[in-house]
């Protein structure tokens, strides 16, 4: 399974190069041409009826490589490793956790003092990320060295499983699994030309997306991402963001785009013509490639469809298969729709 092996990969923001090989491997066969520009973005290109010669819509389907993880910054003479985040993480969540560090991934645990040593004002207070170190079993400096260097990245050591009825649990869902669907997409032809992006540094600001869109020049693009699910019992009655198995998630409106509702539309009407299940992502939260490529150069009409994934940004998340296989079906089913004018 494609998706278990991109979850298993390790892609940090700025060295994703572990994960775009697989890819590169998956796509051989489906895109009439590929490459790799030099911030790393990987662009798949799928041309249309015409062949080799352009056609007069150029689509961009844009699926980030990259996860959140982190840097390892200082080591200590003591040898425990000094870090920072790349990407938003909630500390809380590091606590105790194993991490690979690194080539060669040398484990590390993110030690804390227990329980037992804690001061009644602690234990109320949360560690923030700078107050953590990584315990790699080294006793000096030296000893560290030899294993890691500064500049280092670590990534959660998480295997991709089953779980429970038609779920999956791994790490990077964010967003190899919009990856994995857009390898799927690239199966199909259509009658423009597809310009399949599989983007670098997503999690630290959008940066590969933007370099690539602004190459490119798109008329349309759609960020193919998982998105938060907040569906787990709550205090009091709260509208969840999206709920796992409801079908695939549409953006109206995140923190960093306005989708444009011609294609929201388009997207709702196909669903419901195919009897697709879907869901409209509540509220505004979060971002996506889909926030840069809109505004580059003079614009470009932009939506973000994603996989409702619960726990995001977290060593470990979970999504189910039906929606992955929803959000493929939708995908395929609304694409072609656009070479027949979506301009309404």
């Amino acid at each position: 399974m494609l998706l278990e092996k991109l979850s298993n990969a390790r892609g940090v923001s700025g060295n994703e190069s572990e994960v775009r090989e697989l890819l590169i491997e998956a796509i051989r066969d489906r895109a009439d041409e590929y490459r790799v520009d030099t911030l790393g973005n990987l662009i798949a290109v799928k041309r249309g009826p015409r062949g080799r010669q352009k056609s007069a819509l150029k689509v961009m389907l844009a699926a980030h490589m990259d996860e959140v993880g982190l840097l390892i910054v200082h080591i200590e003479p003591n040898g425990y490793l000094r870090f920072r985040a790349v990407g938003g993480i909630d500390p809380r969540v590091l606590l105790s956790k194993v991490v690979l560090i690194g080539k060669t991934a040398v484990p590390g645990v993110l030690g804390v003092k227990p329980i037992h040593l804690l001061k009644a004002e602690e234990r109320e207070k949360v560690l923030e990320i700078e107050a953590l170190t990584i315990d790699i079993g080294a006793k000096t400096k030296e000893e560290a060295n030899a294993a890691v260097k500064i500049g280092d990245y670590a990534t959660f050591a998480v295997e991709f499983g089953a779980m429970g009825d038609g779920l999956v649990k791994g790490k990077a869902l964010d967003d190899r699994t919009g990856c994995a669907v857009l390898v799927e997409l690239l199966e199909n032809d259509y009658p423009f030309d597809l310009y399949g992006v599989f983007t670098v540094q997503e999690e630290i600001g959008g940066r590969g997306a933007r370099v690539a869109a602004y190459a490119l020049e798109p008329d349309v693009a759609f960020a193919l991402e998982s998105t938060v699910c907040d569906d787990s019992p709550k205090k009091k009655d709260e509208s969840p963001t999206t709920r796992l198995g409801a079908g695939v998630a549409i953006t109206v409106a995140d923190n960093s785009l306005i989708s444009d509702p011609r294609l929201v539309r388009l997207l709702i009407e196909t669903a419901q013509e195919h009897r697709i299940p879907y869901q409209i992502k509540q509220p505004m939260k979060g971002g996506t490639d889909a926030g840069r490529i809109h505004i580059v150069k003079e614009g470009v009409p932009s939506v973000a469809v994603a996989v409702p994934t619960r726990y995001i940004h977290s060593p470990v998340s979970l999504l189910s298969t039906r929606d992955f296989e929803n959000t493929v079906a939708l995908m395929s089913k609304t694409l072609p729709k656009l070479a027949n004018g979506w301009e309404k």
